[in-house]
């Protein structure tokens, strides 16, 4: 049977080159690993700023410290994925002096109704539920102060300042800014106890759409301050790396 002259142009005996589909799936492997790479990356440098984090404010670990550093539970409605909390303020412990005093002076009061006659033309049994009253507002009273104190924080994170207000049961505040719209930190001490237990005030002045954000009564201002100075230097040389690539 004679070849036919077509039967190189038919079937040449050149190398059988690479599927598309085999060149997809080696971009997409090279992709995941340089993708895990630079993950792995990322994660080793948090590691390493969460050490250095630790070693400018110390540690704590009680739930009810008013200076969480990396906290590992606590965490925020609005936390985006990837975002790391470096520290959770409270306001200081003090600065629950005041109604802890109202609520002291608040349980002591009933004590003195017999001196009065205000109650006196009221049945018994109604000048008990009266006390009663009395001592469930002042329960109430508290258990509030107690809840927007612990539930106040103000949040430093690898990406943004938080400032999340608990006033009441039905009033919440966010406020947020990102590292890099800080444009200047100050610190206020003010008082003998604010002298001696280090507790005052932050302002972060901002060039975002919320011009300033307070921390109130915060323990370590100027620890506080520090950390933010880093978290702008680590996010300057970060947009400076970025823009050489």
């Amino acid at each position: 049977m004679n070849r036919s002259k077509d039967l190189d142009t038919i079937a040449p005996d050149d190398p059988i080159l690479p599927t598309q589909k085999t060149e997809k799936k080696a971009a997409k492997t090279e992709k995941t690993t340089n993708t895990f790479s630079q993950n792995l990356e990322l994660s080793s440098k948090e590691t390493e700023f969460k050490q250095e984090v630790y070693n400018l404010l110390g540690h704590s670990k009680s739930s009810f410290s008013n200076f969480l550093v990396n906290p590992k539970v606590l965490t925020f409605a609005e936390k985006e994925s990837g975002e790391v909390i470096y520290l959770a303020v409270r306001p200081h412990l003090i600065s629950n002096l005041s109604w802890i005093s109202m609520t002291i002076l608040m349980l002591f009061i009933p004590l003195f109704f017999h001196y009065f006659s205000f109650l006196d033309f009221l049945p018994l049994n109604y000048q008990i539920s009266a006390i009663f009253f009395w001592y469930l507002i002042t329960f109430m009273f508290s258990f509030e102060k107690l809840l927007s104190w612990y539930f106040d924080f103000y949040l430093i994170t690898n990406k943004r300042i938080v400032d999340i207000s608990f006033n009441n049961l039905l009033n919440r505040h966010f406020a947020q800014t990102d590292i890099s719209m800080i444009q200047d930190v100050s610190s206020s001490v003010k008082g003998v106890l604010a002298t001696f237990f280090n507790f005052g005030d932050l302002l972060i002045q901002t060039a975002a759409e919320i011009n300033q954000i307070n921390f109130e009564k915060v323990p370590n201002p100027q620890k506080i301050i520090r950390l933010i100075k880093e978290l702008q230097e680590v996010e300057k040389s970060n947009r400076q790396g970025g823009s050489n690539d």
